[in-house]
């Protein structure tokens, strides 16, 4: 049986992430930073008889918080093989705008969006290494694409840009070519995932349904070794290939 791990699953898209590999097959190791709201998540997924999950207290900005994570998932298991990078913030409150934001929204950001996803990787690399078939999936946006968000064609280039949030994704979208590049000649495969604008509590429960949402992440983690690695996804963007410029 194969295993995942996905950070920030106890609502939204990472927990419909984790209902689609769950139905897979996959043993899903649930990461919530709280671990109340993460065991009820958990309970909802075993009252539809998905029950091969468990909850991990697992807090991205946190350094002994991961560790911890990482000590308690390689007690259960030797071999990790997907790692979904989920968690993640918009900033804090508005105003979001580059002139306006404050230093401390972009700071929390980062923290959330870029280090902490370095930070789990790094502490659970190891496991993913003992995998025939790693997968890295790290959650991304089409709001951090600087070609998209430069170019006056394109449909969203006048809708709000979302300074603090862009900036942090487009830095998540660097981390990602640099870590496929370190891995390139490996089994791993690893590439960044715009899972589209889509009802959660992150949106405000606006726009598409959470399960296009979770597909699109899951497709990712599922992909055999023909796939890609080092792309940049975005199928709300280009249904056509799915791939965007960074």
């Amino acid at each position: 049986m194969k295993t995942a791990l996905i950070t920030g699953a106890n609502k939204g898209i990472g927990l419909e992430t984790a209902k689609q590999l769950l139905e897979k097959g996959f043993h899903v190791y649930l990461g919530s930073r709280d671990l109340k709201n993460g065991q009820e998540a958990a309970s909802k997924l075993r009252s539809q008889g998905l029950t091969s999950v468990e909850i991990v207290q697992l807090d991205v900005t946190d350094e002994e918080s991961v560790k911890a994570a990482r000590s308690t998932i390689g007690k259960k298991t030797e071999v990790l093989d997907v790692l979904i990078n989920n968690a993640g913030i918009h900033g804090g409150q508005p105003p979001y705008t580059a002139l306006e934001a404050l230093s401390a929204q972009f700071a929390a950001a980062f923290n959330t969006n870029v280090i902490g996803v370095a930070r789990v990787t790094a502490a659970f690399i190891d496991l993913l290494q003992k995998s025939a078939e790693p997968r890295i999936v790290n959650v991304s946006t089409s709001v951090g694409s600087l070609s998209l968000q430069s170019n006056p064609d394109w449909p969203m280039y006048n809708y709000a840009k979302y300074a603090v949030y862009a900036s942090s994704k487009a830095a998540l979208n660097m981390y990602t070519i640099q870590l496929a590049y370190e891995l390139r000649d490996t089994a791993f495969k690893i590439n960044a995932v715009c899972p589209g604008y889509t009802k959660t509590d992150f949106t405000g429960h606006k726009g598409g349904e959470v399960e296009d949402a979770g597909r699109r992440i899951a497709k990712y983690a599922l992909i055999g070794q023909n796939g890609p690695t080092g792309k940049y996804f975005s199928e709300e963007s280009n249904p056509e290939t799915g791939e965007i410029p960074w």
